[in-house]
């Protein structure tokens, strides 16, 4: 019988494809830079066979699991994740302060004001969150990132005045009608997004991970298809792919449903050109076997999920490789 090939090739092999095929691209806002892209591409994984982190690199499980608990709190304020020192949105936020900063802001309040005189780096700038409470005016102004992937998740805003929550929607059609078709849950608002929103309301990152859908076989099997407009291969992939497989075993567990595949549709999907010589790197190395993930069989909840609740064993990754992250705003 032949050997299957392990599925972490179908992530290296793409890094490949575009190292040959790709378009070269400008980056918008970040001049010296520019990546290497192909559009419409697809990986799958079959999450019965072992949890899809990435062996030729260690990837930062703890970051992930706590973005991933405050997407779903319905959060856009990264004070959260900077309490539990993760630091993945940190550059967003400082970005907007900044460019505040630049067009000097009009600020009325002194303590406010003392702020933006004080505050010359990002750093300074992350301390100054971490320190103060989460109720305080200089943490919920410029800590806050808008209408992220939670606020589109949990409370997305209707013309009406209501507000849906479309994750505990889904939950509910899994639990009552689970071989419907419709079962989508969207992070793409126009009202929110670019020129299309008003002054000051558009998102610090328009959603990259664009929407997905859940599908359940006739084997009572949970799939979760993700499509990505948008995605920085070396960086962030790697991120999503754990992310939306663990998302997928979450929300199979408080449905009492099996697990099944993970699949990741990509838009533009490319490499950064401050990226190559990490890619290369990574290309060298050989994958090794996937690790499994077992989550608390006692929560029943989306909500009620805990970083305690998350068991990953088996896991022997290569060294990290470190690479800078490009903030261009999304486009």
């Amino acid at each position: 019988m032949r050997k299957q090939k392990h599925p972490e090739y179908q992530y290296l092999d793409l890094l490949k494809d575009i190292m040959k095929n790709g378009v070269d691209k400008p980056v918008f806002n970040n001049p010296g830079v520019t990546i290497k892209s192909v559009f419409g591409r697809q990986i799958r994984f079959d999450l019965k066979k072992g949890f899809p982190l990435l062996t030729t690199k260690k990837v930062f499980l703890r970051g992930i699991i706590h973005e991933l608990l405050w997407f779903l709190k319905g959060d856009s304020n990264i004070k959260y994740l900077i309490d539990q020192d993760v630091h993945i949105w940190d550059e967003w936020a400082y970005k907007r302060f900044k460019e505040a900063q630049n067009l000097k802001f009009k600020i009325s309040n002194l303590k406010l004001k003392g702020y933006f005189k004080t505050i010359k780096t990002q750093e300074q700038f992350i301390a100054k969150i971490k320190e103060l409470p989460a109720h305080d005016k200089f943490v919920r102004e410029w800590g806050d990132l808008g209408n992220v992937y939670g606020v589109q998740w949990r409370k997305w805003k209707t013309s009406d005045g209501r507000v849906i929550d479309q994750m505990a929607w889904a939950i509910e059609k899994l639990r009552k009608t689970p071989l419907r078709k419709h079962i989508i849950i969207s992070a793409w608002n126009p009202e929110f997004i670019y020129e299309m929103a008003l002054p000051g309301k558009s998102m610090a990152l328009p959603p990259c991970h664009t929407l997905f859908q859940l599908n359940v076989n006739d084997k009572n099997e949970l799939s979760l298809h993700l499509f990505q407009r948008s995605s920085d291969l070396f960086l962030g992939v790697p991120f999503n792919i754990a992310s939306y497989a663990l998302l997928t075993m979450m929300i199979a567990q408080v449905t009492n449903l099996k697990v099944g595949e993970y699949v990741h549709t990509f838009g533009d999907v490319h490499i950064y050109s401050n990226h190559m010589d990490q890619v290369k790197e990574q290309l060298k190395r050989k994958p090794r076997s996937f690790p499994k993930m077992k989550l608390n069989p006692k929560v029943k909840n989306i909500d009620e999920f805990k970083l305690e609740d998350f068991e990953l064993t088996g896991y022997n990754p290569y060294p990290p490789i470190k690479a800078q992250v490009t903030v261009v705003g999304g486009f």
